[in-house]
């Protein structure tokens, strides 16, 4: 049986502040690309989950992302019952956005799968 989500804090490229819910045996990292003014794209780590994979994750992934200034809210949950889902991107167009090309990108990084003991 996996163990109940966690909830962390991270902040973006602007100082945005997200609320990330996740799953300790699950995700690695959490990454967010935007567009800067400038015309480049910036790639900020939000969050590292520096646990440890304890146990198995289980055969369901739930990954909630939050940042309420931008008015910003998503829930993603996938069956993977076979553990072969890696990373999963999605993404964004924050509500707060000020024009429909503002957009982020979410990188959702697993952790490795535990190493066998032999």
């Amino acid at each position: 049986m996996a163990r109940h989500n966690r909830v962390a804090r991270g902040t973006d490229q602007r100082g945005e502040t997200y609320e990330v819910s996740f799953q300790p045996d699950w995700l690695r990292l959490v990454k967010v690309t935007r567009m800067l003014e400038s015309g480049r794209q910036s790639t900020k780590t939000l969050f590292k989950n520096a646990t440890k994979r304890e146990q198995s994750p289980g055969q369901k992934i739930r990954t909630r992302v939050a940042a309420r200034e931008q008015r910003l809210e998503f829930e993603i949950e996938l069956d993977d019952p076979a553990g072969v889902v890696r990373r999963i991107i999605i993404e964004t167009s924050p509500a707060s956005a000020a024009s429909p090309d503002d957009r982020l990108i979410f990188s959702i990084d697993s952790q490795p799968p535990s190493k066998r003991r032999t």
